[in-house]
């Protein structure tokens, strides 16, 4: 017998905590990549606050991938629309922060539960085109973004 001195009942129960311990342990995976915490404020040049409902920065790290199958992830952070601020990140438990090292800055404005792409100036919505640069050791961060230009009757 594998527990001689145990009833049933024990034997059972400490055959559930042994399978209970070993997929608690299957699913506590080790992040590829070490991340920094980091914290900010996103506004207008002007130091204005961008008047949407929800302020979402995306940090998209420009470390490469460690092979074939681990790419690095973005990492995101949600700013206090009242204040333009953010606390904390997440990339791939909450609140652990971005990967460390380099990353373009993508500003997402959401008003009346969709994308609003009148808020803020194109280019800072597109990883390929921002001009925000962040280092993960440089943080708190001031991301200062331009207004979408209007469009005129000459634009037509």
């Amino acid at each position: 017998m594998f527990f001689p001195r145990f009833s049933s009942c024990k034997r059972l129960l400490y055959c559930l905590v042994a399978c209970l311990l070993l997929v608690a342990g299957v699913g506590c995976r080790k992040a590829p990549y070490s991340c920094d915490k980091v914290s900010g404020k996103v506004s207008y040049e002007d130091g204005s606050l961008i008047p949407a409902e929800r302020i979402r920065v995306i940090f998209v790290s420009q470390r490469p991938p460690l092979d074939p199958k681990t790419a690095p992830r973005n990492g995101a952070a949600d700013a206090d629309v009242k204040t333009g601020e953010f606390v904390s990140a997440t990339t791939f438990a909450r609140g652990d922060g971005i990967i460390a090292g380099e990353h373009k800055v993508v500003i997402q404005c959401i008003r009346e539960g969709i994308l609003a792409q009148d808020l803020v100036a194109d280019e800072f919505t597109d990883p390929a085109r921002t001009p925000l640069v962040a280092r993960s050791g440089d943080s708190p961060f001031d991301f200062r973004v331009h207004r979408p230009k209007e469009s005129g009757p000459a634009d037509h």
